[in-house]
């Protein structure tokens, strides 16, 4: 198995006005050369199989108006107006078509890897749950197999769309390797129901996680890099709203109001009849896929109740996302010491209530700010040590992140297989600077996990790619190998 994550193709097509780092040519260049170098080898099953652990392409990422020529059937919402298509089938297909036009020569190379004989399973991420649509499956793999048969006309296509395979929720091979995307560990980016991810709002559309609101609304319009939040707090937006200038602040201002609201309008739908409906839903697809799989509906349920609950379902959750739980504590503790020195102004001896005052609202503020955890890294490793209980593999894989990490976890090595996501500064366009520092292109990591199955066992190789070929990727303790 080859087994990389997070290549985000499409995640600059953008039709609107803001400015947007383009994705870098060489992220493609590399995609093929590794397709390529692959090709090449002859693994000892006889075939590769490459699982793309999620985020192959960023529906979430597009901001497409649709042409003239360009029809679809939903009618767009207000919002899709303003923002861009949304996750409809239709809308989705339409995406797709853009992103297989723009990343040709990606889909190409693929193609051509499947012509060979080797297989390709799409485990589907956050930012690509649009492939819960039957249609945008049989799209892709028609073109895959048009790009394959450009280059043989004697391909069997049966054969070949066989060889193309989705998993909705995870992929495993008994005692070698579990992987899924991971952003159900995640309560930004989780989804309520893995199986049946529709929106209860409108069921001709995927539901839309917490933080795809905040990019539709917020950071996509502005321009702001979606990378680097998970480590800052209030300060940074402060500062933030303070560079854009006095139209800046007030313009991401009314965007944000937007996008709260829009939160809220969601959070109605969860406890709609339409919600209950999707629930049964989702129900019978774990029955199915406890049935089809022979894994059993307890383990599969044991591993959903593993995952986060969506920060979007609660109140408290949509607060505290945004950190307006941090924000009403200052302003009640504002309020609390103008009370406290109007009343020190008469009678005097406000001082220790003031003192109080500030002390009460630094523990409640450090308090919250432990609770707010934007970063899942560390949950996705606890969780790996757990999944290796309930499924017998050497190695748990997952993305997400787009951080690589190799580390033991219980029974298994888990490994973070990184991304294949990178803006290229170079062409101008720049995201506004949204911290002390310049503003930096993101750049990828360019790693891939190649798994070996062997009769004494499974061996995995962790790589990142260079322009010479693959070659191991340093990690702290040469932990880049691992058996088991």
């Amino acid at each position: 198995m080859l087994v990389l994550s997070d290549v985000h193709l499409g995640s600059d097509i953008h039709d609107g006005d803001a400015p947007r780092p383009r994705r870098s040519a060489e992220i493609d260049r590399d995609l093929i050369r590794l397709l390529t170098h692959y090709r090449a080898q002859s693994p000892s099953g006889g075939r590769w199989r490459l699982v793309i652990a999620g985020d192959f392409i960023d529906f979430i990422g597009m901001t497409i108006t649709p042409q003239p020529t360009e029809l679809v059937e939903t009618s767009l919402t207000d919002e899709e107006r303003r923002h861009g298509l949304g996750s409809a089938c239709d809308h989705a297909r339409l995406k797709l078509r853009r992103v297989a036009a723009r990343h040709a020569d990606v889909f190409a190379a693929l193609a051509g890897f499947l012509a060979d004989g080797h297989a390709l399973t799409l485990v589907h991420g956050n930012h690509d749950i649009e492939l819960h649509w039957d249609e945008v499956k049989d799209d892709l793999r028609h073109i895959l197999f048009e790009h394959a048969r450009n280059t043989s006309r004697e391909l069997d296509r049966a054969a070949f769309v066989a060889r193309v395979e989705f998993n909705p929720w995870f992929f495993y091979v008994d005692g070698v390797a579990y992987i899924e995307h991971g952003h159900q560990y995640d309560p930004f980016c989780a989804t309520e129901h893995i199986m049946a991810p529709l929106s209860p709002a409108d069921p001709r559309r995927v539901a839309r996680a917490y933080c795809d609101t905040l990019l539709r609304f917020i950071v996509r319009p502005m321009g702001l890099s979606e990378h680097g939040h998970e480590h800052v707090g209030m300060l940074h937006y402060i500062r933030l709203a303070g560079r854009l200038g006095l139209s800046g602040a007030v313009r991401i201002g009314v965007r944000f109001l937007r996008a709260v609201a829009e939160l809220f309008r969601l959070r109605r739908a969860y406890v709609s009849q339409t919600a209950a409906i999707l629930k049964e839903e989702h129900e019978a697809r774990i029955a199915r896929l406890a049935e089809a799989t022979r894994i059993g509906a307890d383990r599969l349920r044991a591993l959903l109740s593993l995952q986060a609950p969506p920060l979007g379902r609660s109140i408290r959750g949509i607060l505290a996302g945004v950190l307006l739980d941090r924000v009403a504590l200052a302003l009640a503790a504002a309020l609390a010491c103008v009370a406290l020195a109007l009343y020190g102004s008469f009678h005097g001896h406000a001082i220790w209530g003031l003192a109080g005052v500030v002390v009460a609202w630094s523990v409640l503020n450090r308090l919250l700010s432990r609770q707010r955890n934007v970063d899942p890294a560390e949950n996705m490793i606890e969780r790996a040590g757990r999944l290796a209980s309930l499924f017998p593999a050497a190695f748990v894989v997952m993305g997400h992140t787009h951080v690589p990490v190799v580390v033991s976890a219980g029974p298994a090595t888990y490994v973070n297989v990184g991304s294949w996501a990178e803006d290229d500064g170079d062409d101008g366009a720049s995201t506004p600077p949204d911290d002390d520092r310049d503003s930096s292109p993101y750049r990828a990591a360019r790693t891939h996990l190649v798994i070996h199955v062997r009769a004494d066992g499974a061996e995995a190789q962790f790589c990142t790619w260079k322009d010479t070929g693959p070659v191991p990727h340093a990690l702290p303790g040469d932990a880049s190998r691992a058996h088991a």
